[in-house]
């Protein structure tokens, strides 16, 4: 079918949005989870999140293989809604053992750039409709520390690579979504 990513800020409604699409997509959501509950505020945003979806939708909590979540859930969907993209980073990013323990912090960019694209290869060829919810977290200020500054530099590029495949792109701002990758498109043919 088609991959959807849904970008936007921290409370920008992009979540809601996405789940306003899975709904009007179709009957058989499943709800990919990216989130695991490191403290008692992260416990309370995972039992909101749980509590405004559908009591219909399946879902999966997976912190890290994203694309094996895609393949083995796929026929049985016709929407896989993946939220967020950007806490997938952070798990990757965080596993002191991936790639191998040790790891640079340019090989570890390298290996999560390589499972954003492997995702973005399998999403983008799933009979299912993905739809897939990131931050857009390069617009604020620059992180203080390296580790920061990392995660936002892997960050925007996975959902580079992640919009170059998708079919729409929608940025979420203050509630109001607006699909950018069509208006991109249309700024690149009329130079």
């Amino acid at each position: 079918m088609a991959l959807v990513l849904v970008l936007g800020g921290a409370r920008s409604g992009k979540s809601s949005f996405a789940e306003e699409l899975a709904a009007s997509s179709g009957s058989r959501v499943v709800y990919v989870a990216t989130a695991a509950v490191g403290d008692d505020e992260m416990a309370r945003r995972i039992a909101n999140h749980r509590l405004r979806r559908p009591a219909g939708w399946l879902t999966v909590e997976e912190t890290h293989a994203l694309e094996r979540v895609i393949v083995e859930y796929e026929s049985r969907a016709d929407v896989l809604l993946i939220d967020c993209l950007t806490m997938w980073v952070t798990n990757l990013l965080l596993d002191e053992s991936l790639p191998v323990p040790g790891s640079t912090a340019e090989e570890k960019e390298s290996f999560i750039l390589e499972q954003a694209r492997q995702l973005g290869e399998t999403a983008a060829s799933s009979p299912a409709q993905v739809i897939m919810v990131a931050n857009e977290v390069g617009m604020g200020l620059v992180p203080a520390n390296a580790l920061g500054r990392s995660y936002r530099d892997v960050a925007g590029r996975v959902n580079q690579l992640l919009a170059q495949k998708a079919g729409q792109v929608y940025l979420v701002v203050a509630g109001l979504p607006v699909e950018i990758k069509s208006l991109a498109a249309k700024t690149r043919a009329a130079r």
